[in-house]
């Protein structure tokens, strides 16, 4: 399907979707002081910015279990679709299973034509009735947002033409959704994509078959390129296929950059967040239909909106400092985890995310403990054991890692987990023993 088709056979849905102010229901200076905008498009009918719906706020109940603020979740919906976001990003696997039901519980409050839902048959289990267990997950989805189609239905992390062989074409399902679409419960069928170069050919090569109404892939000013972000965007953009962003802030690490990394953009434009960099950098690409951030506060909501409401695109000067950013940040000694979760939960009790976003945090902070010839490194080495401490709880830290390495083939960011936590734990027993 290619451009023009797809905003033809959305039109009747956006007709029904308003574009709001981004002062609606704020004052002025909640969103700008240059004043109220409108979101940026590059699709009639569709906010650049959409709302990735993983990374929920969320508390610990009595019962130590973990739940969604749903209240706050409400207010940042609210506010979302004050300021013209219409495009909500879900699966049933996020937030341990409970981020659909707080996305559907948010967006029941508004007329159904007023916001897209996008969700996701996370099948990965490929054992047992491949089939009716898909078109069961498929269902759920359904009933649990209270609606009789899904407008942009994805295949949940595809990497390969064996998987998907595996999870969705040998066993049927691949049909049975193409019917759904057909019959017109499925709007848009497309997938996410976490894989290498080789398998995103096998997958774009089934597009003459299949007619993918979109793909996700992981696009960011650092991915276009040290990835194939930049490859695979032209091989959609030459078919004409719309794509949809997913982590444009490379799991937040470039919402806030070392700050020897920020200190160049902060030096040319010194009113915009370091998340504002790389939003422009994905929205400003032509057949982009939605960039995706998962955000968590009010906070980073606010800042994204001002963003997308007073959208500005960038200037070649702009895109070349982005790429030495680019460099930069490639070699910073940091690990490259965007906290997505899909290692979890390990077999022994290890907080993955948590022990590579408490690293990553003292790198960029610079509360990293470099040397014992650091000033004032005895403190800092008693702090910095303490705060980790705090951040891992004992039994999940990286001493417990075994090597088994069933989280390999689950991280989409191929980084080499065991070996990270292998080098993490040897730091802390070498903060321990005072062997730096």
């Amino acid at each position: 399907m290619d451009r023009r088709e797809f905003l033809k056979a959305t039109a009747a849905g956006a007709a029904g979707l308003a574009i709001a102010s981004c002062n609606n229901g704020k004052t002025v200076a909640q969103v700008s002081e240059s004043g109220p905008g409108k979101m940026f498009e590059n699709f009639p009918g569709f906010g650049a910015l959409g709302f990735g719906c993983m990374r929920f706020p969320m508390y610990t109940g009595s019962d130590y279990a973990r739940y969604v603020d749903q209240a706050k979740v409400d207010e940042m919906v609210d506010r979302a679709m004050a300021a013209g976001v219409n495009y909500f990003d879900s699966a049933p696997v996020y937030l341990q299973g409970k981020s659909e039901a707080a996305t559907a519980a948010a967006l029941s409050r508004y007329p159904r034509d007023s916001y897209y839902i996008a969700t996701k048959l996370s099948n990965f289990r490929a054992e047992g009735n491949i089939l009716e267990d898909g078109k069961a997950m498929y269902r759920r989805s359904l009933e649990i947002y209270g609606t009789d189609h899904i407008d942009f239905y994805l295949l949940h992390s595809l990497g390969s033409l064996e998987e998907f062989n595996k999870r969705f074409a040998d066993c049927g399902l691949i049909d049975f959704l193409l019917k759904e679409r057909v019959d017109g419960h499925i709007r848009k069928l497309g997938y996410s994509f976490h894989g290498e170069r080789e398998g995103f050919d096998e997958l774009l090569s089934l597009h003459e078959r299949y007619h993918w109404d979109f793909v996700q892939i992981q696009m960011n000013y650092v991915d276009w390129k040290y990835s194939d972000a930049e490859y695979m965007y032209n091989e959609l953009e030459k078919r004409g296929i719309p794509v949809v962003i997913m982590e444009p802030l490379l799991g937040g690490a470039l919402a806030k950059l070392p700050a020897a990394l920020s200190f160049a953009l902060k030096e040319h434009r010194p009113e915009s967040s370091d998340a504002s960099w790389a939003l422009r950098f994905a929205a400003d690409h032509k057949g982009v239909l939605t960039v995706l951030s998962g955000m968590t506060c009010m906070e980073h909501l606010e800042d994204n909106l001002n963003t997308f409401c007073h959208f500005e695109h960038l200037t070649d000067e702009e895109r070349l400092l982005l790429a030495r950013t680019a460099d930069d940040f490639h070699n910073f000694p940091l690990i490259k985890c965007t906290g997505c979760r899909y290692c979890m939960p390990c077999k022994y009790g290890i907080d993955i995310p948590g022990i590579f976003s408490f690293y990553n945090k003292s790198v960029n902070d610079g509360t990293y403990v470099s040397s014992s010839e650091q000033k004032g490194y005895e403190r800092e080495r008693r702090r910095y054991l303490l705060s980790y401490g705090k951040a891992v709880p004992t039994l999940s830290q990286a001493d417990h890692c075994i090597a088994c390495g069933k989280c390999l083939s689950a991280c989409p960011q191929r980084i080499r987990i065991p070996a990270e936590l292998k080098r993490i734990d040897n730091y802390i027993e070498s903060l321990k023993q005072e062997l730096l």
